[in-house]
């Protein structure tokens, strides 16, 4: 059981991978709640199809000055390791980040978009580890659900999932089906 992790969700403007528009993190700490993070992000590249605009509802003047992924990342990263590492200094923040897990559901999706953005913007990306809550509901549910779909997972372990494609809510939907079954 991880009692350790970073639930993550993104939210994309268009097909691209690199184009996350928002991010919605739950920082859980010894099987607890322990900070949450949500910030928008103007995409790279920084248009929005019809389609991924219809599904969060998040538009070109929402993320006009919003700041860019490379920042975002930043004030991330500070946000954890003040949870995990308050009490060691460390110049390479990065890689204490890299020893956590992060975990998502459709794991594929936020590893890819992460993977992307850090590309884009010429970080170094540190391998991170995910699991992916997707593939755990299938093992644990298998056909007794309709879907393996966010919501109906959440459900299924409790969880009353609103504004879902938001993507601070579809994090702590995340966090409790982690929680729940991994």
């Amino acid at each position: 059981m991880i009692r350790d992790f970073i639930a993550i969700d993104f939210e994309t403007a268009n097909q691209e991978p690199s184009s996350v528009c928002s991010v919605g993190v739950v920082i859980v700490r010894n099987g607890q709640v322990a900070d949450s993070f949500y910030s928008l992000i103007q995409p790279e590249p920084n248009y929005y199809n019809y389609w991924c605009q219809r599904v969060h509802g998040i538009t070109q003047g929402d993320t006009d000055q919003a700041p860019v992924f490379s920042k975002v990342w930043e004030q991330l990263e500070q946000r954890i390791a003040d949870v995990f590492f308050s009490h060691q200094e460390c110049d390479d923040v990065r890689s204490l980040i890299a020893a956590l897990p992060f975990v998502a559901h459709n794991a594929r999706f936020d590893e890819g978009c992460l993977k992307a953005a850090f590309k884009v913007y010429q970080m170094d990306y540190p391998d991170y580890s995910f699991y992916d809550t997707l593939t755990a509901s299938r093992r644990q549910f298998g056909r007794s659900l309709p879907n393996h779909q966010l919501h109906t997972v959440a459900a299924a372990c409790g969880y009353d999932l609103q504004h879902h494609h938001h993507a601070l809510a579809d994090a702590e939907a995340c966090a409790a089906i982690a929680l729940y079954i991994l």
